[in-house]
């Protein structure tokens, strides 16, 4: 494996050896004429690596190769991302396939990480994000309304569940649901709300509805221990379907919350931000973070957001089973996540269809955004 560092120490260096070569000079030469005389150095940086395509993790569990998968794992081994490039200022190296023009990042669990590192990532001059497509493709827990733990959703809007007012629900009106409520607002789900100015984001809606009905066909692995826990949903017959692709919107909070009356505020709450237009299905914690740095980036000319997906699959539940209280069954999950295998392969899965697809026809995608009229 190749690891490059980066090289601003040794263009220092040069740049240093370089005005003090000329400053020696000028000193041996006629007063006149080392007045007259300008110095100039200049270094040529390297050009920007060309990246095509990256793929954005949050996590991993112990090595990046080698043994138990996280997010990461199965991206690098099975891309071949064996080029490192040394991230210091970030939570994890980078690492490239430099033939293909895959990149893998693992950006930290959380909002905070998340947007950090993609910010970071988008600003370093290694590298020229100009004409890449990103997917953000990782775990999450799933509502069992919707799906199956092992299931894919394409999202296509991203709603964050830390931006608002709360109060502690012992000490709420007794009239209100929820101490949880929208910044400038007076009540829970009041309809006079500003405009979101971080609540909710919506990613390309075209390119959403052409990556969802690109892979909507392909069977995702059934892991024979899936059905033990599907079966538990005895009310939700979505939950105990065999895994399947679906599009649904994506409620990312740094909080870790499981049950069934925190799993009906984030329906409402997804409702509330997107109008009615969104459907939560899938919880996690970085995308809104991850897609704000993203649209920066887009600001500047540095990326374009237009060609971002965002792809999560169920490792858990949002609530538990009839029978089981919030409590055991969160405090269950520590020891690990039934749907944790299904779904990092189920990420891979349906993820390499629409890189492939991408990659496989660059010609085209490269200077134009795919849309589902591609696809009659």
């Amino acid at each position: 494996m190749q690891t490059l560092k980066p090289n601003l120490l040794s263009v220092a260096l040069l740049s240093s050896l370089l005005l003090s070569a000329g400053i020696l000079t000028g000193c041996n030469k006629p007063a006149t004429e080392a007045a007259s005389t300008k110095t100039e150095t200049s270094v040529v940086a390297p050009a920007p690596i060309k990246v095509k395509f990256v793929v954005v993790t949050m996590f991993e569990i112990g090595e990046d190769s080698g043994d138990k998968a996280g997010e990461f794992q199965l991206w690098k081994e099975r891309q071949k991302l064996d080029t490192k490039f040394e991230f210091p200022n970030s939570y994890h190296d980078i690492y490239m396939n430099m033939e293909t023009g895959v990149m893998g990042i693992v950006t930290g669990i959380g909002t905070a990480h998340s947007t950090a590192a993609t910010m970071a990532l988008g600003m370093d001059p290694r590298f020229d994000f100009t004409d890449a497509y990103w997917l953000v493709a990782g775990i999450a827990g799933i509502d069992p309304e919707d799906a199956s733990i092992g299931s894919a959703a394409w999202a296509e809007y991203l709603v964050d569940g830390d931006l608002a007012h709360e109060i502690d629900a012992r000490e709420i009106p007794a009239d209100w649901e929820t101490g949880y409520f929208a910044r400038y607002t007076s009540k829970p789900y009041d309809p006079k709300k500003p405009e979101p100015t971080g609540e909710m984001l919506r990613v390309n809606p075209d390119l959403t509805e052409w990556a969802f009905q690109l892979t909507k066909d392909i069977e995702l692995p059934d892991i024979e221990s899936l059905e033990a826990t599907r079966k538990l949903y005895v009310n939700h017959p979505n939950a105990q379907r065999k895994p399947f692709v679906l599009k649904g919107d994506q409620l990312a909070a740094m909080t870790f919350w499981h049950g069934e009356i925190m799993n009906t505020w984030a329906n409402k709450w997804t409702d509330y931000w997107t109008e009615g237009k969104g459907e939560f299905v899938t919880s996690a914690m970085e995308d809104t973070g991850t897609y704000l740095s993203l649209t920066y980036l887009h600001n500047i000319g540095k990326v374009d957001k237009n060609r971002v997906m965002v792809l999560r699959t169920g490792s858990n539940y949002t609530m538990p089973p009839p029978g089981v209280t919030a409590a055991e069954n969160l405090l269950a999950e520590n020891e690990g996540y039934a749907g944790l295998d299904a779904s990092l392969e189920s990420a891979y899965v349906v993820g390499t269809a629409v890189m492939d697809k991408i990659l496989g026809n660059w010609e085209v995608y490269k200077d134009k955004v795919p849309t589902p009229a591609d696809l009659k």
